[in-house]
């Protein structure tokens, strides 16, 4: 034997070993600021100033978020029910839990979360996006799972456990760094370019119809001149994301009617009964069905609606209630018109951003 042979074998395996050693990772924390951004005609985004997003936080957040094994039975994310392409809301009426039990209201729509200032879910009973991203993990209608067995499997996968190291500092997982993870995520999840959008940057034009239609959406109700008399939506959205941030009675049933009682099981006030939040209009388009109870399939039958279908109960809104009488005495066109508008306000760059895609 070559009696250099066994120098060279010993050269090759510590050439082996230090090539091993070079590609094992070192996971470590990584602060680096994601960097938020929105357009000048919105106001300033209310960040958490206690869960400053970063790049790894939101990845964290987003991994987290389309995770299945956030359930019971390892087969529903949050994004199950959020879907990106319906505006991150649920295109089914009602969402279906993993014990096959039906929801009690429609999902609503996820994005521009950091101009959301009134509380979430349709009844405002989560104060913050983290204290609401925990909520549907452990409810019995919908992932039905506890916060203990979602930390044991999530501390058991080493991917995950890397990346709570990258975005917290360490390996340890807790519910608490679970939903500052997915408030991240959430908060940069955003929506701000769309038709409607270029044309109020002179970078699109609208048709007649869809121009027609924006003058009616923000024109005054005028009941005494009907030629004159614009469709009255802009007082309940209104701002960049189409939205007034209240909770309120939009007219759907009358008192004998009520089935969801909406705000005034989280406030205990008379008051605020069968008021739900109003949500953003902003891809209003792709997320039917509509109204918190998902009884509204088209914007067609929205617009019916408001246009001589709403009913007059004890805590209807006064922006509503002086419509009822005559109705909003819309034509077939008007209709038409408005539908054409609000299509305007579809974000096709946020429905297919592959930033917020899996």
């Amino acid at each position: 034997m070559n009696k250099f042979f066994p120098f060279f074998l010993l050269m090759i395996v510590i050439l082996i070993a230090s090539c091993e050693r070079d590609e094992v990772e070192v996971v470590k924390f990584d602060g680096t600021p994601y960097i938020f951004v929105y357009p000048e005609n919105f106001d300033d985004p209310e960040l958490p100033t206690d869960n400053v997003l970063t790049i790894e936080g939101v990845k964290l957040g987003k991994m987290l978020f389309y995770e299945k094994s956030l359930s019971k039975d390892g087969t529903q994310a949050c994004a199950t029910c959020h879907l990106q392409k319906t505006g991150f809301s649920d295109e089914n009426q009602f969402s279906t839990g993993v014990d096959g039990f039906f929801g009690k209201r429609q999902a609503m729509p996820i994005f521009n979360m950091a101009w959301h200032k009134t509380g979430f879910f349709w009844d405002g009973r989560a104060n913050t996006l983290r204290e609401q991203s925990l909520k549907p993990i452990q409810d019995p209608l919908e992932m039905h799972e506890t916060l203990e067995n979602v930390v044991s499997k999530l501390s058991k996968n080493k991917t995950f456990t890397d990346q709570f190291t990258r975005a917290f500092g360490t390996p340890e997982v807790n519910s608490h760094k679970v939903s500052l993870a997915l408030e991240q995520f959430m908060m940069t999840i955003v929506s701000f370019d769309s038709k409607y959008d270029q044309y109020l940057a002179g970078k699109s034009t609208l048709t007649d119809s869809e121009e027609r239609g924006r003058n009616l959406f923000f024109g005054e109700y005028n009941p005494f001149f009907p030629d004159q008399s614009g469709a009255d939506c802009a007082h309940c959205h209104s701002g960049p994301n189409f939205h007034n941030g209240e909770f309120m009675n939009n007219g759907l049933d009358k008192d004998a009617d009520f089935k969801d009682f909406g705000r005034e099981q989280v406030t205990n006030l008379a008051s605020d009964r069968a008021t739900f939040l109003m949500p953003s209009l902003r891809n209003v388009a792709q997320t039917a069905p509509y109204m918190h109870d998902g009884r509204f399939k088209t914007l067609e039958e929205v617009v019916d609606h408001y246009n001589a279908g709403v009913k007059m109960s004890s805590t209807v809104s006064p922006l509503i209630a002086p419509t009822i009488a005559k109705g909003l005495m819309l034509s077939a066109q008007d209709k038409t018109d408005l539908v054409n508008f609000l299509k305007t306000l579809s974000d096709q760059k946020f429905l297919t951003n592959p930033a917020y895609a899996q």
